[in-house]
Parts: C-alpha cells; structure tokens; sequence
C-alpha cells in the first residue's frame, strides 16, 4: 500500500526559505511522477511541481518558478519542495501525491493516483 507522509512544513516571514519533505513507502517509485499541490483556504487545490522520479524531469507552476526546487532522494524514497523566497500568498497546505502514468500534463490534479495528508505553511508579511 502505498503511503506518502509530508512534513517541514511551518508558520514562517516573508522572505525565508522551508523545506518541505516527502517520504514514499509501500512501492518502488522509479517510474512514478511525485507531484507537490497546494490548497488555501476556500480555494481549489492548485498544482505547484512535479518531478518524474526516474529521468528527473521537473515542472513547475509560473508562480513559484525560481523560488521553488522540487528533488528526490533515492536512497531515502523521498521527494523534497525547496521554497525560498516565501510570499504570503503561498499560505496554504501542501500535498505530496504520486501516479503512476504519465499520459496526462504533471499539473492534472485529477491524475494523480495516490496522496499525502498535507502539511500546513503559512506566511507572514
């Protein structure tokens, strides 16, 4: 079963960075597309990266290119979220989430297959 446990998340300033974490269990992973989503209160939930775990082929949404690194860990199974350069409209809480087929675009909320509980970061100004 696969399972996605997020963590790193936090009550930050404007401006400082976090690292968010991704821990995958249950499946080998080399031929999945790891994505990170994010919801704010009483907004839809809004595609942020994705990283193709075996070619390492990342996307990222037009409002956190440049800010944002989205890795994976091998050894560890684990997807990261860098974030630097927070603003506070990047409150919201994030989710991991993995699928297995990659027919549709990485930002498809829709095609995802498996997802974490979420981890909460919010921003001050």
């Amino acid at each position: 079963q696969v399972q996605l446990v997020e963590s790193g998340g936090g009550l930050v300033q404007a401006g400082v960075s976090l690292r968010l974490s991704c821990a995958a269990s249950g499946r080998t992973f080399s031929s999945y597309t790891m994505g990170w989503f994010r919801q704010a209160p009483g907004k839809e939930r809004e595609f942020v990266a994705a990283i193709i775990w075996s070619f390492g082929f990342t996307y990222y949404a037009d409002s956190v290119k440049g800010r944002f690194t989205v890795s994976r860990d091998n050894a560890k199974n684990t997807v990261y979220l860098q974030m630097n350069s927070l603003k506070p409209e990047d409150t919201a809480v994030y989710y991991c989430a993995a699928r297995t087929s990659n027919t549709a675009r990485a930002s498809n909320v829709n095609s995802y297959d498996y997802w974490g509980q979420g981890t909460q970061v919010a921003v001050s100004s």
